[in-house]
């Protein structure tokens, strides 16, 4: 399993989705947090051959990335896409599709995969990037939208992924926090960023950087600007808080890959009404507990089925069941169920109830089959950013990946690039 662990790792994220119209372009807003329609399940990227892999790719370097995602309900639905430049914001961009895009407008997803023997039925779709009908001729941030040809003004799923130029990478140190507080808990990047081969003339406002722990959205500090100029390079140190994290914990996991017997923390299974149910042990609460590794996913999933090789097609859809014991309900807020499996969103899919006969919160949510990692999160009314360590602690000793996004704004252009993208390991730091 450490060998699949540490394979899945590289470059892996799942990126941030978001609706919007397909024939009404200006007022697009693509900053929100990920979401898809209620019927699409299991959204991931591939990228040679590793599964959720950060779905970013050179420009003009051949490489490609694969976007999968399953239809329930069986049916083969023509799907349709179209693909958006944003700025360094997620904002479309000022630019005509032909600036950007070689090729068709809109174009059909045509790679489709019907379930086989599985108890609930979908459809799985794949869809490399770049392919025959488009490719890319410029650097920075896109967003694709999927509808249905059934519904053409409801869009299904989007997602985002990076294209990049990648000639200059930054470095990264990190450091244990000085700031009060934030010493035992917290991890720090300093990211220095070679410039003096750009044309740039006011750095504090051409060049910033988008720093995300773990690939995910909710926790992502965007349009950082740099602390520090120096002679053909930007530093971004620790004298400020703008790339200060929470270091978190080391994420609970469980392992659905069969539905023969139970596996990695699973307590039982049981097959009522026409599905499979699985019922995971009963969480416990990290917060105050002394730091333990563990090798994780950093809050990934792998889809996978012990009795097939063909996942994609193959692995069913089971119930999960989480409990978490706790000693009373938190107020002013939901404690819900987090991890790219769905895309690190809070609604009321993954939102838990609080059961006060039996001292615990609880949800179930529809998976597909495989290893799963997960952790808790307190989400006060009105925010959709997790507040405070509840039921995890944080620790600044947890190994997390940070990816770090480059832009650059030409004021002789209308678009900003992409100059480099990179991946830091809290226990493998780039230098």
């Amino acid at each position: 399993m450490s060998g699949i662990i540490t394979g899945i790792k590289i470059l892996s994220l799942s990126i941030t989705c978001l609706i919007f119209s397909v024939f009404s372009l200006a007022a697009q807003d693509f900053s929100s947090a990920e979401s898809a329609s209620a019927d699409v399940r299991s959204v991931f990227f591939e990228k040679d051959g590793w599964k959720l892999a950060y779905p970013f790719f050179k420009l003009n370097g051949g490489e490609t990335i694969i976007l999968h995602f399953d239809l329930l309900g069986g049916g083969n639905h023509s799907l349709w896409y179209r693909v958006i430049h944003c700025d360094r914001e997620w904002n479309p961009s000022d630019l005509f599709t032909s600036d950007y895009l070689e090729g068709y407008e809109e174009n059909q997803v045509t790679d489709l995969l019907p379930s086989f023997n599985t108890k609930v039925n979908y459809t799985h779709y794949s869809l490399k990037i770049p392919n025959e009908d488009i490719k890319f001729k410029m650097s920075g941030n896109y967003v694709i939208s999927v509808w249905s040809a059934d519904t053409p003004g409801k869009v299904i799923l989007t997602r985002r992924f990076c294209v990049y130029e990648g000639s200059f990478p930054a470095s990264v140190t990190f450091r244990r926090p000085m700031k009060p507080g934030t010493t035992d808990t917290h991890q720090q990047l300093e990211i220095t960023v070679p410039v003096g081969w750009l044309p740039v003339t006011d750095p504090y406002r051409q060049v910033t950087i988008t720093v995300m722990q773990n690939g995910r959205p909710d926790i992502a500090r965007y349009n950082i600007k740099p602390d520090f100029v120096a002679s053909n390079k930007v530093q971004f140190n620790t004298l400020s808080d703008n790339t200060l994290f929470p270091g978190g914990n080391e994420f609970r996991f469980f392992d659905a890959k069969t539905i023969r017997q139970t596996r990695m923390n699973v307590r039982a299974i049981q097959f009522l009404d026409g599905i499979y149910h699985v019922f995971l042990l009963p969480s416990e609460d990290r917060e105050f507990k002394p730091y333990f590794f563990n090798e994780d996913l950093d809050g990934r999933y792998i889809v996978a089925v012990e009795e097939s090789d063909k996942p994609d097609r193959d692995a069913d859809y089971v119930w999960v069941y989480f409990t978490l014991p706790a000693y009373s309900e938190l107020k002013g807020g939901s404690v819900y169920i987090a991890g790219a499996f769905n895309g690190w969103s809070y609604n009321s899919d993954n939102k838990m109830t609080w059961n006060a006969a039996k001292g615990q919160y609880e949800a179930s949510i529809l998976l597909k089959q495989g290893w799963y990692n997960y952790e808790y999160a307190f989400i006060p009314k009105g925010s959709q950013v997790p507040e405070g360590f509840h039921f995890e602690g944080s620790h600044y000793e947890t190994e997390n990946d940070y990816l770090i996004l480059t832009y650059f704004r030409d004021p002789t252009q209308r678009y900003d690039r992409l100059t480099g993208a990179l991946v830091a390991n809290t226990r493998k730091p780039v230098q």
